[in-house]
């Protein structure tokens, strides 16, 4: 077995889930990432944690959605209750094919995301990490070779998170003191509230509320948007290949969109429930281990050069006790490429300009 594979099971289990003796573990498996799993496996075995496994497989989604009649009565109970005994989700993300479920109906696709809510929010209360293992369609899909491919992934995963966690944290502390945000681009011109968030430093573990390997940006709950945002960078969303993407923002609400590429499934995503017109998730991307663009959210969207915006749910870790932040049975991401021409501001003051930070060599203010 390649030992970075090794590597790539060390990291998760000891730093990004911090799994403990006892804890029960649910492992999901993709397709192609049997070698990882079996990684994962020991390391759960030698900690003394209890496991089980379940197959995530888009075939098996596929075959299941397309047969089915598109009413999905308490679809996802059993897996609630099987979460909820669960104290760390692992998910081991690398399939066979990436557009697998590309021909499911947007009604089918959204019926079904609407009838998993508790499932998915009784996940979410768990230690959970997401990752991702290097396979040959997700090679094909960033157009590398599968050698290249796997370098460029370890790259982004086998990184030193404690010396990356203190680097982010100054952008958390600017964000967490700050009112409004401004994001300008040759297309963009886009401002909201994070007045009374908090951000996370989303360096890849629980113990900082990260939940995704690699990761590498500072992520807050923004609100009262308005202006237009333009997202340059092309995106597979369920399956289907979306680019340039135009939203209009008023009083918080997608008023207006176009893509050249992918609307009919950007509609579908924007249709899906009420929360998912407002946006969840503003996110920074702070991994420099991260050079290029592979047409995956999890790697894109923690490009150094990037912002990416989610329309949908807002995660919890950004939002005062109590306080009920955007719901949506959807969060879906989206990207805009920061390298030249643009800014980002808060209160005013720019803080990143052509993709540099402030504290970086050749920023110019």
């Amino acid at each position: 077995m390649d030992q970075r594979v090794i590597e790539h099971a060390d990291v998760l289990v000891d730093w990004s889930a911090q799994v403990e003796r006892g804890d029960n573990v649910i492992v999901s498996v993709a397709e192609g990432t049997h070698d990882l799993a079996v990684a994962v496996a020991e390391k759960l075995g030698d900690r003394g944690a209890n496991m089980i496994t379940l197959y995530d497989s888009d075939e098996l989604s596929s075959a299941y959605l397309s047969a089915h009649d598109g009413t999905f009565d308490h679809a996802g109970a059993h897996e609630q209750r099987l979460l909820e005994k669960a104290d760390v989700y692992l998910r081991l993300g690398g399939g066979r094919n990436t557009a697998e479920t590309s021909d499911i109906p947007q009604s089918v696709r959204q019926a079904y995301n609407k009838s998993r809510t508790d499932a998915r929010e009784a996940r979410m209360n768990t230690d959970w990490v997401s990752t991702l293992h290097p396979t040959r369609s997700l090679a094909q899909q960033a157009g590398m070779s599968y050698s290249a491919y796997k370098t460029f992934v370890y790259n982004a995963i086998l990184r030193d998170w404690e010396s990356l966690a203190e680097e982010m944290a100054e952008m958390k502390t600017l964000l967490d003191a700050g009112s409004e945000v401004h994001i300008t681009t040759d297309r963009t011109d886009l401002t909201m509230s994070i007045a009374d968030r908090t951000a996370v430093n989303s360096c890849a573990s629980v113990a900082y509320d990260s939940h995704n390997l690699p990761s590498g940006e500072v992520f807050t709950a923004p609100y009262a948007t308005t202006g237009t945002a333009f997202f340059d960078v092309p995106m597979t969303i369920d399956g289907t290949r979306v680019q340039d993407v135009e939203l209009v923002f008023a009083d918080g609400t997608v008023v207006d969109y176009s893509a050249v590429q992918g609307e009919e499934t950007l509609s579908g995503v924007l249709e899906t429930d009420d929360g998912a017109r407002r946006l969840g998730e503003l996110g920074i991307g702070m991994n420099r281990g991260i050079d290029r663009f592979t047409d995956n959210i999890l790697f894109d969207e923690k490009m150094g050069d990037t912002v990416h915006l989610a329309v949908g749910r807002a995660y919890d870790a950004c939002l005062p006790t109590g306080e009920t932040g955007n719901k949506s049975a959807v969060h879906v991401d989206m990207i805009m490429d920061m390298s030249s021409n643009s800014t980002l501001s808060i209160d005013g003051e720019v803080i990143q300009r052509d993709g540099t930070f402030r504290w970086e060599d050749g920023f110019e203010a």
